[in-house]
């Protein structure tokens, strides 16, 4: 695995030229952006004028005056009201939010070594400054005051739900604590923000640095011609003319495994991507894992939870830990089973061949596709000729939204950009007006955190009568240079899946800040995304938008049926592969402080835990390891990364009803968004859910998607 390379530090060497560093002196107040609202539509960030060394300056004061506006609730003289405590609490921190939201969101989208300085410095800062909020005794006095007498103050629903919320979010902050086990909690909430910052830098850095380095051209038979160009061009950019380069995804598999006919390039490349952070050096993560770990159940056992996923899972849908751990044995055992019959089926491909080896991690997706080639008679390279990028979007994911929705797009080049290849969209409600402000971020590049998702850079609120700016970030790779952008389908899938977490942010229509968009539990902020995924094969948007990129002409209705006919082809692996990054997250989190394994047991503890649940088959392995999964280290998805399945019982139960009710149409769109999108987290989540479908969730349709209701046809 190649560990750095002179082009890398070159790129970092440059954007931090272009962009000041963390210690430069803090310019006039008058000279910041980020102290006063945007003056642009929507308050859109002024990403032009915005420079690093504004945001520390921003962040400070904003902390600064958070903490005055909460002191000055904490000791209002007045009896506590519900406006002068909770209202007046949803007011404060606006700086602190602004500031806070463009900073995380840019380090996630275009870091540079000054940006994660910042994110180094700031981490433990923030975690002190939430602790002064939750942890204030005469703030919470008066939040306590208010819930005791909640039925009797004639609140309305959202407004009963809110300060619900608040007094539970400050108990499950430590808010009821004794000083000494306060003063404990502060400590462990200030370390854990500080590896979680470390432990994301380390997943960027190893992943630019790690590039896989090949010779000869021959090597890399079986990329198309455009990707072979491609991996020269990145080659030459991370210093090494004449070679070629291939970047790892932030998942475990890796795209090219698909389609190269070298083996050991395959092994290669597997092996690298398993290695990740887990090596030695300086990126490694394992102490990380294992001290998060530690100290996430230090802090819960303090809290009176028995673990960390305890703690979690008190606060989300599923409830707790059984629950949670009975899904996954039910997944466990089926998944596996249709994974075992799977690989058989490559075997006999590779036996027929005189092979002589047996399947392996490196070869699955490779004799993937002969198998889908010899049962649907098509492969995904057929398919990319008729998924370019503006045809997916246009004629896709903003058709389908104007089927459902009536919503209409525009884009606009007036507005400024953090990074030249970022895209900017008006969105026009079903009347005409001005909806929101929708930005496109699809290209992978070293500044950019892998993976896909959505965040909000101003959040709808009626309290201040703002509309939401949102954004979607992809990591397509980059063509050659005059070459179109061909997707995968996945990335199609995910193109569908990030705008749904998209339409939930600029549908909410709600009055608190707290409760805006995708303001809600977990495992259920998956769920709309999921259903949106609906739309990229439905019959009639996948025909407007698949479209070849030469000659416009649709999809053959032959290989377009293949595709659907196909859709269930290697479930057991992608089940499998997600149930045993899923075993991964609940067994470190379901541990109590004192089961935790030092740093070089790390990966023996993973593997034990696969072995117990039944997912230990070699030639599947989990969608991520823990040195290198950000969703549950450096992210919100601690003991809930289960939310993808939690949430896809959900979508699939939804996508039944929306079949059975006529499919794309706008009344289904009217009664989604009426019922769940524009609520955000202003009702409890399942009570959303059945709003929208009137019953409860049924999981057969999830069993039936997954291919698990009944044994897979050999």
């Amino acid at each position: 695995m190649q560990k750095s390379s002179p082009a890398l530090a070159a790129f970092w060497f440059c954007l931090a030229a272009s962009l000041p560093a963390a210690d430069t002196p803090a310019p006039p107040a008058g000279e910041n952006p980020l102290l006063t609202a945007s003056p642009l539509p929507f308050h859109y960030p002024q990403f032009d004028k915005i420079k690093v060394e504004h945001f520390a300056p921003a962040l400070e004061r904003g902390m600064t005056e958070e903490l005055q506006e909460v002191a000055a609730i904490a000791a209002d003289p007045a009896a506590p009201t519900f406006d002068n405590t909770i209202v007046a609490l949803e007011r404060s921190g606006r700086l602190f939010a602004r500031a806070n939201t463009i900073f995380s969101s840019l380090n996630g989208a275009h870091t540079n070594p000054a940006m994660q300085k910042l994110e180094s410095d700031f981490a433990p800062k923030f975690a002190a400054h939430r602790d002064a909020i939750r942890l204030n005794p005469a703030l919470f006095a008066r939040i306590q005051a208010l819930y005791d007498r909640r039925n009797s103050l004639g609140l309305d629903p959202e407004s009963f739900h809110l300060l619900d919320r608040y007094y539970k979010d400050f108990v499950r902050a430590g808010a009821k604590l004794s000083d000494a086990d306060k003063t404990k909690l502060k400590a462990l909430n200030t370390e854990l923000a500080t590896l979680g910052a470390k432990f994301s830098q380390n997943v960027l850095r190893e992943k630019n640095a790690g590039s896989i380095i090949v010779e000869d051209r021959a090597e890399l038979a079986g990329l198309s011609d455009a990707e072979i160009s491609a991996a020269a061009d990145t080659a030459k950019a991370d210093g090494h003319p004449g070679k070629f380069a291939i970047r790892l995804l932030n998942t475990t598999g890796q795209p090219p495994l698909a389609s190269l006919q070298n083996r050991a390039l395959r092994e290669r490349i597997m092996v690298a991507s398993l290695a990740r952070n887990s090596h030695g050096g300086e990126f490694d993560n394992r102490g990380i894992v294992a001290r998060i770990a530690r100290l996430r159940a230090e802090r819960a056992a303090l809290l009176g939870y028995a673990s960390h996923a305890a703690y979690q899972l008190g606060d989300q849908t599923a409830g707790d830990v059984a629950t949670v751990n009975k899904l996954l044995a039910q997944l466990a055992p089926p998944a596996v089973a249709n994974a075992r019959r799977e690989a058989a089926d490559m075997q006999a491909i590779i036996d027929a061949a005189h092979g002589g080896f047996q399947l392996a991690a490196w070869d699955w997706d490779f004799y993937a596709e002969k198998v889908r080639q010899a049962r649907y008679a098509f492969d995904e390279s057929q398919l990319k000729p008729y998924f370019e990028l503006d045809h997916v979007l246009f004629d896709g994911v903003f058709y389908a939204a104007n089927r459902l929705y009536g919503l209409t797009f525009k884009e606009r080049h007036d507005l400024p950009v953090y990074e030249p290849t970022v895209r900017v969209f008006d969105v026009f409600d079903r009347d005409g007006s001005p909806l929101a402000i929708f930005i496109g971020d699809y290209y992978a590049r070293p500044s950019k955190r892998g993976g896909a998702w959505m965040n909000a850079y101003v959040s709808q609120s009626g309290l201040f009568g703002e509309k939401p700016v949102v954004a979607n970030h992809l990591n397509i790779p980059h063509p050659a240079p005059g070459e179109p952008t061909l997707l995968t389908s996945d990335e199609v899938r995910t193109a569908f899946h990030e705008f749904g977490h998209a339409l939930h942010g600029m549908f909410s229509n709600v009055r608190y800040p707290r409760f805006s968009g995708t303001s809600v539990p977990r495992d259920f902020v998956e769920f709309p995304s999921q259903v949106n995924e609906m739309w990229a094969t439905w019959p009639e948007v996948v025909q407007h938008y698949a479209k070849h990129y030469k000659t416009g002409e649709p999809i053959p209705a032959a290989l377009l049926a293949k595709m659907l006919a196909a859709k269930k082809f290697n479930q057991g692996f992608e089940t499998t592969e997600l149930v045993a990054a899923n075993i991964i997250d609940q067994a470190w989190h379901q541990l109590k402080p004192d089961e935790v394994p030092a740093a070089d047991g790390a990966l023996a503890f993973e593997t034990a835990a696969l072995q117990k649940a039944g997912v230990d088959f070699p030639p599947v392995p989990p969608r991520y390891r823990g040195p290198y999964f950000s969703h549950i280290f450096a992210s919100g998805y601690s003991a809930g990364y289960y939310s993808y399945f939690w949430s896809e019982v959900l979508d699939a139960d939804s996508v039944e009803w929306i079949k059975q009710h006529g499919g794309l149409t706008r009344e289904n769109g009217d009664h989604f968004r009426a019922t769940l999108l524009s609520r955000g987290g202003s009702d409890e989540a399942m009570t959303l859910f059945r709003n929208f479908t009137g019953r409860d969730p049924y999981i057969e349709p999830l069993l039936e998607r997954r291919g698990l209701a009944q044994p897979a046809a050999n």
